[in-house]
């Protein structure tokens, strides 16, 4: 295979990123924006001994899972979707033997075991967000083929500068710094344009320049936007290369009269990073934070904090969690990397006691707050590295909650848990496709898992680990692993 040349490829399966994947003749092909069922015609750009890489140029025969016109026009430009093209139904499918597959084939996990204890997906369902009519013609779309939108409470955008020297927001093109603009994302919620389109608005006007990251130069480096689902409050950040805002209070009189504003602050990052967010927040007008919920513990929401951003499947995520947990009100729960609390106080609710542990600093003082305005006293928070707290002093038979763990080692080992792992039921909670926490991560979480059957078979129960692998699935599935025999207790 040589670069340049133009082949037709079946494309049979799809990478981690998203990418169609064919072979011709043997040799394996990577092709963005093609999907699984889709025969191409495609142009070889970078040809390796075993794979390359090619772009799509026609498709000469469509996929069944493909929808007729992607609801984003920058779906193919922009780097934030990458399969937008399949219909919600087959991105579940695929998702889910994503998953399969990589138990079995990376974890080691035997196939019958997976047939015996894998429940489907939960997806998102018609009416739980706002929809795009234009997405997947979703005015004539059954059930099956819905798909979902405007889900996100939480947005982060690049400030820049185009050609003609006009300030932009959006997007990063897929593996570049390169902005695309773009003020009207459908994942986010429809209220994202009206501030964004505000605040360029304003830097036009002011003659407030953008960042410039190459040069290190430029005021306004990102704009963070946070919305309350259930409260409706809104937040706007501005991540500023300087401590200042010129004209700030133009800026808040505009911001403040669309409907919702809550807070409006800035946050100061002078570092020459790729790290959006600095530590320090300046407040313009109202409040630092905002307040949402899940079910019905109440949470305050800073720039900072980390907050799941599909609030609709976070909800089933710990409304699972919790089922699965079994709490009676005698047990006491131990939450890792519990952030601000969102999972520990969610349990709070059936718990007997709960703690949470985290080791940022903010996160727990954003926690304690959290449980005080609920008025939940079963619940405290630690500022701690949570792989090495000895949870051995707790007693036995208790709940132990890994929410986002990234503390196993390349052998699979829970470090800091050791000897005592055995006497707590575990529920490894798992974020959505973020940084280090994906596909790769199966590896040591299987590793855990099979090591605990492995070194005492009474450790682990089924029912211990049915909520073993929540985050494969991508931002608009929940998903679950659960036992299916008729013995509850019964044992892997």
């Amino acid at each position: 295979m040589q670069k340049n040349n133009v082949v037709t490829v079946t494309i049979e399966d799809i990478g981690v990123n998203g990418e169609g994947i064919g072979k011709v003749d043997g040799y394996t092909l990577f092709i963005k924006d093609a999907m699984i069922g889709d025969v191409i015609e495609a142009k070889v750009m970078k040809a390796k001994k075993h794979y390359g890489y090619a772009r799509l140029q026609k498709i000469l025969t469509s996929s069944e899972a493909r929808v007729k016109t992607p609801a984003c026009p920058m779906a193919r430009k922009c780097g934030g979707c990458q399969i937008q093209e399949m219909k919600y139904s087959a991105q579940l499918a695929f998702k889910e033997g994503k998953v399969c597959g990589n138990l079995e084939r990376i974890g080691g996990v035997p196939a019958e075991l997976l047939d015996e204890i894998m429940e489907p997906v939960v997806g998102m369902e018609r009416g739980e967000t706002a929809e795009v009519a234009a997405a997947a013609d979703t005015e004539k779309a059954g059930a099956a083929d819905y798909q979902p939108f405007c889900y996100r409470n939480k947005a982060q955008f690049p400030i820049g500068t185009d050609k003609e020297g006009h300030v932009i927001a959006g997007f990063y093109a897929g593996r570049t710094h390169n902005i695309i603009s773009n003020t009207d994302c459908i994942l986010g919620v429809p209220v994202n344009k009206e501030i964004l389109e505000c605040i360029l608005a304003f830097m036009e006007e002011y003659k407030i320049l953008s960042y410039n990251e190459e040069k290190h130069t430029g005021l306004v480096r990102h704009v963070l936007i946070r919305y309350g689902f259930t409260t409706d409050e809104i937040m706007v950040c501005l991540i500023l290369n300087g401590e200042e805002l010129p004209h700030a209070e133009v800026l808040v009189e505009r911001l403040r009269k669309i409907p919702g504003m809550t807070s409006i602050t800035v946050n100061v990052n002078r570092a020459k990073t790729n790290v959006i967010m600095g530590d320090k927040i300046k407040l313009l007008w109202g409040q630092t934070f905002i307040t949402d919920y899940i079910g019905n513990v109440k949470y305050q929401i800073s720039p900072l904090s980390f907050y799941q951003v599909n609030p609709v499947q976070t909800e089933k995520l710990y409304e699972l969690a919790l089922d699965y947990a079994d709490l009676t009100g005698e047990e006491t729960v131990w939450d890792l990397y519990c952030g601000i609390g969102t999972i520990s106080l969610f349990l709070a609710q059936k718990a007997k006691q709960v703690y949470g542990v985290e080791i940022v600093p903010q996160a727990i003082t954003d926690a304690r707050r959290n449980a005080q305005i609920n008025g939940i006293e079963n619940a405290e928070f630690f500022v701690g590295k949570s792989y090495r707290l000895d949870i051995g002093i707790v007693g036995l038979h208790q709940l132990l909650v890994v929410d986002n763990y990234m503390g196993v080692n390349q052998s699979g080992q829970v470090e800091g848990l050791g000897a005592c792992v055995e006497d707590y039921q575990i529920i490894f909670v798992l974020a959505t496709l973020y940084d280090g926490c994906g596909y790769e991560m199966m590896v040591s979480i299987c590793k855990v898992l099979m090591n605990l059957v492995c070194q005492n078979q009474n450790a682990v129960s089924a029912a211990d680990v049915k909520h073993l692998l929540q985050l494969l699935l991508g931002p608009h599935a929940a998903y679950r692993v659960v036992r299916g025999t008729e013995d509850k207790h019964g044992y892997l």
